[in-house]
């Protein structure tokens, strides 16, 4: 499967942000999607997961702020960030894995998507 992430950018604290994540090659309705992210010097974080019924799991941090959705008729995946901080300052990238359970690292996840830049002024 291909994914393709977008709708980073510059926003300024307590701005809001939606990142989509379009996908190709594979049937998106089958698939586990997660977003995660990765900060200069820092490992790449979970940061919420969505499953093929629209279960989702969240990072304790991003718990009420950030909302992860779904469009399989459009194959594709959102996040929904609001409230943003500096310290969500992160390329942001999609992912999908097969199979029916959410899982929250990284090395679950077989496909990736290129990555989007948020960046989070004070």
């Amino acid at each position: 499967v291909q994914l393709q992430a977008s709708g980073g950018g510059l926003v300024q604290a307590g701005g809001s942000l939606r990142l989509s994540c379009v996908a190709s090659g594979r049937d998106f309705w089958s698939l586990i999607m997660a977003w995660f992210r990765q900060a200069p010097g820092r490992e790449r974080e979970f940061v919420a997961a969505i499953g093929r019924r629209g279960y989702k799991q969240y990072a304790d941090s991003q718990k009420g702020r950030f909302t992860i959705s779904r469009d399989d008729a459009k194959s594709t995946l959102y996040l929904q960030m609001n409230s943003l901080t500096p310290e969500d300052t992160a390329v942001y990238y999609c992912a999908s894995r097969e199979g029916s359970l959410l899982k929250r690292t990284p090395a679950e996840y077989f496909s990736w998507g290129q990555g989007t830049q948020v960046t989070v002024s004070s």
